[in-house]
């Protein structure tokens, strides 16, 4: 840890994702980003300049990582490099957070759980949408038993990423995105298994492509629909949209056996008086944008810092929890691939 009892941050990959953790990290109590590096050349004055603080930059990624007071690595570059750049981090003992996915298939993200798990640092992943106040009190609602006993979730990420979109220029790779679910639509699934607490045995996937000229530069299939059945019996389904033509729309649907949830409205018998033929609203806002700027860092971020500093695991979206959530990913991008349900079991550690 830095001298003064402030955990330092260096941020690799500095571009548009990065501008929302800097600022972010403004308001975090008990760090600061202090370094960057990046791909290009970059300066001390450009950094300042351009974040508004004083930061050291490093035109070399390793450069930063053999620096001392740097305590946090944080990992902002394209998709493909995740793997790589968070297991020389973790070689390099810092503790890391890492922007999504952790890595593309199921190999790489084995290695790299292997680096965490032999380095013994702390990991963030940026599942954040966790740390939404929408998200958050769909859970209370669960943990509560408003909704009794929930059988079915139905979670959908709609969000046209086309060439206006700041990703778009490497998502639009196989080697950069991947797939729909691992570009983008992983919050969605991410969120339902943090609603449906249990152990997924099972997923059938399948995929297709818009034929607007918008998206026509993409190496694969841009929508996929994944069912998911789980051990205990409930069942689930994430659609990923990443080349639809309308206003972004994280959708969240929960049924149980006493009441309903649907976006940011519900019904409850646990609640007398309310009316069957209508929805009552929570006052929570919707995650109702992609753009990183309106992400929900900061309660993550705040949150990952605090567990540092008390030698415990960070909550909801340490690295253990965000592995199992890309296992599920690995099995439903097989299941399109082979065109076959696959079970879990295929995917063991």
């Amino acid at each position: 840890m830095s001298n003064n009892d402030t955990l330092n941050v260096g941020v690799h990959g500095l571009g548009w994702v990065a501008g929302a953790h800097i600022e972010t990290f403004e308001a975090v109590e008990g760090a600061e980003v202090t370094a960057g590096s990046s791909r290009r050349d970059v300066t001390d004055e450009e950094l300042e300049a351009t974040y508004g603080r004083p930061m050291t930059a490093y035109q070399e990624y390793e450069e930063m990582l053999a620096d001392d007071s740097v305590d946090i690595i944080d990992i902002c570059s394209p998709s493909q490099f995740h793997t790589e750049q968070a297991i020389a981090a973790a070689e390099a003992g810092k503790d890391i957070i890492l922007e999504k996915p952790i890595a593309l298939n199921w190999e790489d993200a084995q290695r790299l759980r292997e680096a965490v798990e032999r380095a013994g640092v702390d990991v963030c992943v940026c599942f954040e949408v966790r740390f939404s106040e929408q998200a958050e009190t769909i859970h209370s609602s669960l943990e509560q038993g408003l909704l009794g006993e929930p059988h079915f979730a139905e979670i959908d990420y709609f969000h046209g990423i086309g060439p206006w979109y700041g990703q778009y220029s490497w998502n639009t790779k196989k080697e950069g995105g991947g797939s729909s679910l691992l570009s983008a639509g992983c919050h969605a699934l991410d969120l339902l298994l943090w609603y449906i607490d249990s152990p997924v045995e099972e997923v059938t996937s399948y995929s297709t492509k818009s034929e607007s000229d918008y998206f026509e530069e993409y190496e694969y299939d841009t929508t996929s629909i994944t069912m998911l059945q789980f051990e205990d019996g409930r069942v689930g389904k994430v659609s990923s949209v990443i080349d639809c033509l309308q206003p972004y729309y994280f959708r969240m649907h929960l049924v149980g056996s006493e009441g309903t949830v649907f976006d940011d409205k519900f019904y409850s018998e646990k609640l007398p008086g309310l009316d069957r033929d209508q929805w009552s609203q929570f006052g929570t806002p919707l995650v109702d944008s992609g753009d990183v700027e309106h992400h929900p860092y900061l309660p993550q971020f705040q949150a990952f810092v605090e567990a540092l500093n008390a030698d415990e695991t960070m909550p909801r979206t340490d690295f253990e929890t965000a592995f199992e959530s890309h296992r599920v990913i690995y099995a439903a991008d097989r299941s399109v691939a082979e065109d076959r349900p696959v079970s879990l079991d295929e995917f063991e550690s």
